[in-house]
């Protein structure tokens, strides 16, 4: 099987400028990637271009069975049903409780059982530990069990890849601790991960690969140099 992501000599533009060029990346099955670098070196619009928000203008990009290059505007939904997608500011509904935010997920990307619709639910809440939560609504909830829900979100369609941008920017140690345990079960389940962030003592505490990106391009870098 081919990897999850494959990126070939791709250009990353937003709008009309090349944030990146000559990006080269395989991620395998299951496996954990960081992106590191500066505010504005390109880390979301990596992210955007993946998830198909960014048009990919020049190279090669396969993600999730996904040719990026020739895929059509209609087909985005399509591929978005195959990642799992992870943002720092939550973007829950905000007048829906727990369940009702997972069914309705559920609903936009095409099942029809409610019965398979709510066992669905109750599986993911499950994994992220929130099953005695599913009546709340996300004001209710601490700011790490949210993120949790946006993790059992993306977990519903059960994804072959995970796009994280800055999962704990907004969590304090304790709490990006506990969050990063979660992914990094999720990734030894075989569900690759692309995780961008700020935060170097994740990395340090918990390992995997290091991606970073300055000058225009990605690089990998051991772990030890990324200060």
């Amino acid at each position: 099987m081919e990897n999850p992501i494959s990126i070939t000599k791709a250009t990353i533009h937003q709008g009309s400028i090349a944030v990146l060029q000559n990006v080269n990346l395989q991620v395998s099955e299951g496996e954990f990637v960081y992106l590191i670098g500066r505010t504005g070196s390109g880390k979301s619009s990596l992210l955007k271009t993946l998830y198909g928000e960014l048009k990919l203008q020049e190279g090669r990009i396969d993600i999730a069975g996904y040719d990026l290059q020739s895929i059509m505007p209609k087909d985005v939904p399509f591929l978005r049903r195959k990642l799992g997608i992870v943002f720092q500011d939550f973007q829950l509904l905000t007048d829906r409780n727990v369940l009702d935010n997972l069914m309705f997920v559920l609903s936009a990307t095409g099942w029809k059982n409610k019965h398979e619709m709510l066992d669905r639910c109750k599986a993911v809440l499950e994994k992220v530990g929130l099953q005695t939560k599913d009546y709340k609504i996300p004001a209710e909830l601490s700011g790490g069990e949210q993120q949790r829900l946006v993790i059992a979100r993306a977990l519903l369609n059960d994804p072959r890849v995970l796009l994280a941008d800055e999962p704990t920017g907004n969590l304090d140690p304790e709490v990006s601790d506990e969050i990063m345990m979660l992914l990094k079960n999720i990734a030894r389940e075989g569900t690759s991960i692309l995780m961008a962030t700020h935060d170097y003592r994740l990395i340090q505490k918990f390992g995997g690969t290091v991606c970073k990106l300055e000058d225009r391009t990605l690089k990998q870098v051991d772990s030890f140099q990324i200060s």
